[in-house]
C-alpha cells in the first residue's frame, strides 16, 4: 500500500492557489502590480497617461528666450542697485582754494559721520541715536511729514512747476519776482564758505572784500548758515532736490557740525542763532524725511524747552534769561516748524511761550511790546507777537487779531526794515490766505520796492542792504536772505508757510 504524501492530502483548491503565488513572484513587478491591481484603477492610470501624451502632443511650442532681456550692463545693475540698497555716500571732495582766512570754532560734533554732500537717498540711512530730554507724554499731537511738504499747503499735492506757478499768481509774485529770487539764490551760494557754511561777514572767503556791507557777527558761524540756507529750502530746495543740491548739502552737514553738547547753537548769535538753526533743521526734516537730520533737529527743539524762562515763558540771549519779543519769536517759530516736522514739543513749553505773550501784550493782543518792562507798541515786535498768536492757535475770527492785523496793513512795509517786512508779510500773509484787498495792496507794495531795491550788476548783484532794524549786525548776507525769504512766502514749500502752520493746534495738555 502506498503512504500519501503531505501534498497529496492538501486539497485541489489550495495547490492551485500556492501554484498562482509562486508564478506570480517569478512575474516582473510591473505585470504584478497590474494583475494584482482592482479594474477601476488599471482603468484611471490608463486614461490618466492617454491625457497626459494628448497634452504633450498638442501643446504649443515655447518662444525662444530672448537673450537681450538676460544681457543687463553693469551700469543697470548698479542703477538698479542704487535704488533698492540702502547705503551711505562719502562727503564730496571739495576743491582747495589757497585763500586765508579765519577758522572756525572747535565745537564738540553731534555726529563727524553726518553728510549731506550729495542728493542721496538719505532716509534709507539709520537715524543717529541720541539721549533724548526727559519730557514724558506731555507733547503736542503732530501731523505727518507726508502732509508737511508741498506747495499748496496739503501734503504732496501741488509740487512741481505748474503748481509752483500757478501759487506765484495766486499768492501775489510776478516774473520780477521770480527772477529777484533766482538772482538772490545765485549770491547767497557764491558766497558759502569751503567747508559748507556761511558767515555774516560774506568777505572772510569766497567774496575777498568785492561786496561792501559785511555783518559783524563774524563769529556766528551756526546762525549764519542757517540763516543763508532758509532761502534755499522756502524755494523747494534740499539736499536731494533743487538747482543747488550740493550747496544745500554741505550746508546742512556744516550746520549739524556746529551743535554743541546738548543740542545748542548758542554761539555769538546767542539764542537768535539757535532759534535760526533749530527752524532750518526742522523745515529741512519736514521737507525731506531725511533720518539722519530728525536726531539734530529733535535736539535742537529739547534746548529750547530747556532754554525757556521758567519764570515768564520767554527766550532772550542766554538759557533763562527773561524774555523779549525778538527772540521769542525764532523759538516759538521753531517749535511749530518742530509739530509740523513730526517731531516731539512739549506742551508745558508752548503754554509758556503764550504766557510770555500775555506779559507783553498791548489793548488786549492788539500790539506787542518788546519785554515785560518795556510796553510800548512796536511795529516789528507786534508782527512777531500777532504771528506768534497764529502759530499757538489764535483764529481768523479772532477779533482782537483781526485789529491788531488791520493795523499792520495800514503801516505798511517798511523802506528798510527788512526784520519788520518779514514777519509783516508772514501775517498778512498768513490772516489772508494770499488774498483779497488787503493783501493785494501790501504785497504789490512790498514786492515792487524789494524788486526795485536789489543790486543789478557787478559781484554784488542779486544781493540787498537796507541796513534798517538788526540789518547792520546781520550785513549783506542777512538783508538778502529775509528779502528772498520774504518773496518766497508765496510758494509754500516749507512747512512753516503752509496753511497746516495755523490751522493744526499744540495740544494744551
Amino acid at each position: 500500500m502506498k503512504l500519501a504524501s503531505k501534498t497529496d492530502s492538501v486539497p485541489a483548491e489550495r495547490k492551485q492557489t500556492s501554484n498562482w503565488i509562486k508564478d506570480r513572484d517569478r512575474l516582473p513587478l510591473r505585470q504584478s502590480l497590474m494583475r494584482n491591481s482592482p479594474s477601476w484603477l488599471v482603468s484611471l492610470v490608463t486614461h490618466a497617461m492617454i491625457l497626459v501624451v494628448l497634452g504633450l502632443w498638442f501643446l504649443p511650442e515655447l518662444p525662444a528666450l530672448v537673450t537681450a532681456d538676460l544681457n543687463v550692463s553693469p551700469s543697470d545693475v548698479e542703477e538698479q542697485l542704487e535704488e533698492n540698497i540702502e547705503f551711505e555716500t562719502d562727503p564730496v571732495e571739495l576743491e582747495e582754494e589757497m585763500v586765508e582766512y579765519e577758522e572756525q570754532p572747535e565745537t564738540t560734533l553731534i555726529e563727524a559721520n553726518v553728510s549731506f554732500a550729495v542728493a542721496n537717498d538719505l532716509e534709507a540711512a539709520p537715524a543717529p541715536e541720541v539721549a533724548v530730554m526727559e519730557i514724558g507724554s506731555d507733547i503736542s499731537p503732530l501731523l505727518t511729514v507726508a502732509n508737511a511738504v508741498g506747495t499748496g499747503g496739503s501734503g504732496l499735492s501741488g509740487r512741481g512747476h505748474m503748481a509752483r506757478a500757478v501759487m506765484i499768481r495766486k499768492g501775489g509774485g510776478n516774473a520780477a519776482s521770480e527772477t529777484a529770487v533766482g538772482l538772490a539764490l545765485a549770491w547767497i551760494a557764491e558766497h558759502q564758505n569751503p567747508a559748507g557754511s556761511w558767515s555774516f561777514d560774506h568777505q572772510l572767503f569766497r567774496c575777498q572784500g568785492r561786496c561792501g556791507n559785511p555783518g559783524k557777527l563774524n563769529k556766528a558761524f551756526a546762525g549764519g548758515t542757517a540763516m543763508a540756507l532758509l532761502p534755499f529750502l522756502g524755494a523747494g530746495n534740499t539736499h536731494r532736490v533743487g538747482d543747488y543740491p550740493a550747496v544745500v548739502g554741505r550746508g546742512l552737514t556744516a550746520l549739524v557740525q556746529q551743535m554743541k553738547d546738548g543740542g545748542s547753537f548758542i554761539d555769538s548769535g546767542q539764542m537768535y542763532s539757535h532759534g535760526l538753526a533749530a527752524i532750518t533743521l526742522c523745515e529741512a526734516y519736514g521737507m525731506t524725511n531725511a533720518s539722519r537730520l530728525q536726531g539734530p533737529a529733535q535736539l535742537a527743539l529739547n534746548f529750547i524747552s530747556f532754554a525757556q524762562d521758567p519764570v515768564g515763558g520767554g527766550w532772550r540771549y542766554g538759557p533763562k534769561q527773561p524774555g523779549d519779543t525778538s527772540v521769542v519769536g525764532w523759538q516759538i517759530m521753531a517749535l511749530k516748524s518742530g509739530h509740523m516736522s513730526y517731531l516731539m514739543v512739549p506742551a508745558s513749553t508752548v503754554r509758556g511761550a503764550s504766557a510770555f505773550l500775555d506779559s507783553v501784550q498791548i489793548e488786549g493782543g492788539v500790539g506787542y511790546g518788546y519785554t515785560a518792562d518795556a510796553l510800548s507798541y512796536g511795529n516789528a515786535t507786534s508782527a512777531i507777537g500777532l504771528l506768534c498768536r497764529m502759530y499757538l492757535g489764535w483764529k481768523r475770527d479772532n477779533e482782537i487779531l483781526t485789529e491788531g492785523v488791520k493795523r499792520i496793513a495800514a503801516i505798511g512795509p517798511s523802506t528798510d526794515n527788512v526784520y519788520y517786512n518779514y514777519y509783516a508779510a508772514q501775517l498778512l500773509f498768513q490772516y489772508t490766505d494770499g488774498e483779497g484787498e488787503m493783501w493785494e495792496t501790501w504785497n504789490t507794495k512790498l514786492r515792487d520796492q524789494l524788486v526795485e531795491a536789489q543790486v543789478k550788476e557787478g559781484h554784488e548783484k542779486g544781493s540787498w542792504y537796507l541796513g534798517g532794524g538788526h540789518g547792520g549786525a546781520g550785513g549783506r548776507l542777512y538783508n538778502t536772505a529775509m528779502c528772498c525769504m520774504t518773496l518766497e512766502v508765496y510758494y509754500r514749500h516749507m512747512p512753516i508757510y503752509q496753511r497746516d502752520a495755523i490751522e493744526s493746534e499744540f495740544s494744551a495738555e
